[in-house]
């Protein structure tokens, strides 16, 4: 009877979400995206032969304010960010 309750037990645990990595290069830039649950959550976009620093697109996920000013509907387009620190 144990064995039952314990196989009850961890058939009840929610599925760990599904994690994507995709990595797309070109000659000009190297892009990676993560997905979790089939949405996306990061992106960050490193420029090739150039000087320009690794950017990261926001995703507008509702968890944070995208708007550029009053009034403003960004939608999902996103923003670019840059990191000035990093710990």
């Amino acid at each position: 009877m144990l064995a039952l309750g314990a196989a009850a037990i961890h058939a009840a645990e929610p599925p760990e979400p599904k994690v994507e990595r995709i990595v797309l290069e070109d000659d000009a830039n190297r892009i990676e995206e993560l997905k979790v649950r089939g949405q996306t959550q990061k992106v960050t976009v490193q420029p090739k032969n150039s000087k320009a620093p690794a950017y990261e697109i926001v995703m507008g996920d509702g968890s944070r304010e995208l708007s550029a000013g009053p009034g403003s509907n960004r939608g999902t387009v996103g923003q670019r960010v840059w990191r000035v620190l990093s710990f």
